[in-house]
């Protein structure tokens, strides 16, 4: 195995070597993918226009191919995770007994090597990026690898690199105490019962998600619901409602400004939209989504959630922040919002406010590696989309142009429940010229379904990570998730849609 992946990366040298020396000294430098003003097909319907395009440029079927098989891949990636965690198992049952058996260690090495790389291979965010690997060999392979490297070198990474830092810097912990003790003001208008957290978490904390993104508020209304409502036991079906309602809310809370959802920021830019323009569209009818839904769930679920009672819970209040910490993280995330498509400020006021929390250690907890995986990976999702999706315009355009106002917002809704809610909305972004009803027919459907399935949300994973221990041994059931999510999916597309 060594030697053939020697052989491998051997291989790839010797052809990007190659290329470069070609394409320097004889030929000039590939464009790909074509413009599309290039293509004689104007005037033809979207299926000859397809064919067409095909046919001129064939490295165009097999960069939307690969495209298709990382969005398959997503499917698959429980079950590489349920092999990583089987590999991992029987390493450890190797090294237990192995003593001194040099070959049954160099097993047990093997077997975590091989965990590592199931667990890479099943992490959502991960997934596009992989699939980057055989798209540049594809288009390498083709045009050569200078083509490559030029477009990369186009390619515009403003969106990912303001996702790293805004959801590095929500996570702080001051921020996250400022969020948590909005949260407690509210719940104590009901006493502090469980059913008024319930209602604070799932009211108030989604909304919180578009200032402070939507992965924070995810990953603080989690933690909440799982110390204020998952721990006092409620019965099973309350638990997936709950789980249900959580996601679409997330999902549809993050709209009120142009900063904080994913699916939101990737088109923010590219169509001119602001928070002005997001609140007069969609926030205030994501407010009377969140609100309808959280009543009638609470109507359906009252008994159960009245007779709800928690006697252990402990208050974390024996820590406190200094006020001007706080107002300090606060203005630096709204400087950064700010400065949103300037990545060379972003990336240095990033910088400051890593220095910041290096300078006041007492007031910052545990600021490491943890705080950062989860913004990486999405960085690293959202940067690996916007390569792939400039591979895809030259289909994209026939087909969304061609439908109608509610089948695009219905199309929009199905497919992010089997792809992340960014994607939709970036592919969306490429097609030019498109009507504004379109526009908003995609991104309501895009943050209307967000919450069908684990992965239709980039923030969902966190979700399930943390509340996964409250739905028993087989954790959190895939088809219980959908059907406990789709009637608040109803009422938000009903009200994204049909009220002006």
């Amino acid at each position: 195995m060594r030697t053939a992946l020697c052989f491998l990366i051997g291989l790839v040298c010797w052809l990007a070597g190659s290329n470069l020396v070609h394409a320097e000294i004889d030929e000039p430098i590939e464009t790909f993918p074509r413009p599309l003003s290039t293509y004689s097909d104007a005037g033809l319907p979207p299926g000859a226009q397809l064919w067409d395009r095909l046919s001129t440029e064939p490295l165009n079927g097999i960069a939307t191919l690969i495209f298709i098989l990382a969005i398959l891949h997503t499917f698959a990636a429980p079950k590489f995770m349920a092999l990583s965690h089987r590999f991992a198992e029987e390493a450890d049952r190797m090294s237990a007994g192995n003593g001194e058996d040099r070959n049954r260690c160099g097993k047990c090495d093997r077997l975590r090597f091989f965990s590592v790389m199931c667990h890479f291979l099943g992490e959502v965010e991960a997934i596009f990026g992989i699939w980057l690997v055989p798209l540049a060999c594809a288009v390498a392979a083709m045009k050569g690898f200078p083509t490559v490297f030029k477009y990369l070198d186009e390619v515009h990474f403003a969106e990912p690199i303001f996702v790293v830092a805004i959801m590095t810097m929500a996570a702080s912990r001051p921020i996250v105490r400022f969020t948590e003790n909005c949260l407690s003001a509210v719940a104590s208008l009901g006493g502090k019962s469980v059913a008024a957290w319930w209602l604070s978490i799932l009211t108030l904390g989604p909304l919180l998600g578009s200032f402070i993104t939507e992965p924070a508020a995810m990953t603080i209304c989690a933690l909440l619901l799982a110390d204020r409502f998952f721990k006092a036991n409620p019965p099973m079906t309350l638990r997936y409602a709950t789980l249900g309602l959580l996601f679409v809310n997330i999902s549809i809370g993050g709209t009120l400004t142009h900063f904080a959802a994913p699916p939101v920021v990737m088109v923010a830019s590219k169509w001119g939209w602001t928070t002005g323009h997001m609140l007069e569209f969609f926030g205030w009818k994501a407010v009377l989504s969140i609100l309808i839904s959280n009543i009638l769930v609470f109507f359906v679920f009252r008994r159960s959630l009245f007779s709800l009672s928690l006697t252990d819970v402990e208050d974390d209040r024996k820590h406190r922040i200094p006020l001007w910490i706080t107002l300090v993280h606060m203005a630096m995330i709204g400087w950064v919002v700010f400065t949103a498509h300037h990545p060379p400020v972003v990336i240095l006021s990033f910088l400051f406010f890593l220095a910041f929390v290096l300078a006041t250690p007492s007031h910052q907890g545990e600021f490491d590696l943890v705080i950062f995986r989860g913004p990486l990976l999405v960085g690293f999702f959202l940067a690996a989309l916007v390569i792939h999706g400039g591979f895809q315009q030259w289909w994209l355009a026939p087909v969304l142009q061609d439908l109608g106002r509610w089948p695009l917002m219905l199309s929009s809704t199905v497919l992010t429940a089997f792809n992340d809610n960014a994607a939709i909305t970036y592919l969306a972004s490429l097609v030019p010229n498109l009507d504004d009803s379109l526009k908003f027919a995609v991104v309501a459907g895009a943050v209307a379904g967000g919450g069908l399935t684990v992965i239709a949300n980039a923030p969902n994973p966190a979700g399930q990570t943390l509340l996964q221990q409250f739905f028993g041994e087989d954790g959190i059931h895939p088809a219980y998730l959908f059907a406990a999510a789709v009637v608040p999916t109803l009422i938000v597309g009903a009200i994204l849609m049909l009220l002006p």
